[in-house]
């Protein structure tokens, strides 16, 4: 049951991760390979200013905040060429924009944070019917949990979702109805760095994170993303959840490494089923 609780767990943040990618490859047809190094900047900047805030939730939230703003700036600088091309040729400056992005404020990191981080929390044990759960495990499964409602109610029930799924499914339909998509995908990309964020806070309460980390978590995002349907976010969270499972079992029965195999394998599976997952 703890192997059970500790999978979910890693499965909600999968979901976060996943749900980053897709929003923005979805929408805008960006595959934001930033997507890590957004994560590992608000656990640094969250552990920065906790002595002067004082409390880890303070801490968190001014790294997330701090991370939301920082991409607005990308958003309204670097992605602007980008947006104005099309097609093919949008995604693949997508990709080296947002690369050469994450290889920057890697470097920037490295130079000035090159120690490992993780947000403090009281990760106690929790007797349940006699079994034993980690509290963190059910904090990052709370806290996901409802992002991840909040974020389904948001596209489903406000003006500002209903416009994001009508640029989704249909561009120029969007601007006939006098919705803006420039400043849709703005808001979209903000939302996608924020889940990247607080994925990584809750990362951090389990396992410190460092620079190295970010190739990683935007590796993770991106399988997951893959597996569920590079557009369809419900099938991302779903993907994210099953995967978590898979891994943390994997890493119980059969050790790190052959979970890492399994992950990769999967995603090529579904590439090799589905290619059209990634058009």
């Amino acid at each position: 049951m703890e192997i059970t609780i500790d999978g979910f767990a890693r499965g909600m943040l999968y979901a976060l991760l996943g749900a980053g990618i897709t929003l923005v490859f979805g929408l805008g047809s960006v595959l934001n390979l930033a997507l890590g190094v957004f994560a590992v900047i608000a656990v640094i900047a969250g552990v920065v200013v906790l002595p002067t805030v004082a409390h880890p939730l303070l801490a968190a939230l001014v790294g997330v905040a701090g991370v939301g703003v920082l991409s607005v700036v990308v958003d309204r600088t670097l992605l602007t060429s980008v947006y104005r091309s099309t097609g093919e040729e949008r995604v693949t400056l997508g990709i080296f924009t947002t690369l050469g992005l994450e290889i920057l404020l890697s470097g920037i990191l490295y130079v000035y944070y090159p120690q490992t981080y993780a947000i403090p929390f009281d990760g106690n044990l929790i007797n349940v019917a006699g079994i034993r759960i980690r509290s963190s495990s059910l904090f990052i499964i709370a806290v996901a949990g409802v992002l991840l409602l909040g974020l389904f109610l948001f596209l489903r029930r406000t003006y500002l979702g209903k416009a994001t799924r009508t640029v989704f499914q249909d561009e120029t339909g969007a601007l006939l109805c006098g919705i803006n998509p420039r400043k849709i995908r703005t808001l979209i990309f903000v939302l996608s760095a924020v889940l990247a964020a607080v994925a990584g806070i809750l990362w951090s309460i389990q396992s410190t994170l460092s620079v190295s980390s970010a190739f990683e978590i935007t590796i993770f995002g991106i399988i997951v993303s893959i597996v569920g349907g590079v557009r369809d976010i419900r099938g991302t969270v779903v993907a994210g959840i099953l995967l978590g499972f898979v891994v943390t079992y994997a890493n119980y029965y059969i050790g790190t490494y052959f979970s890492s195999v399994i992950l990769f394998s999967v995603a090529v599976a579904v590439l090799i089923a589905r290619p059209e997952e990634i058009s």
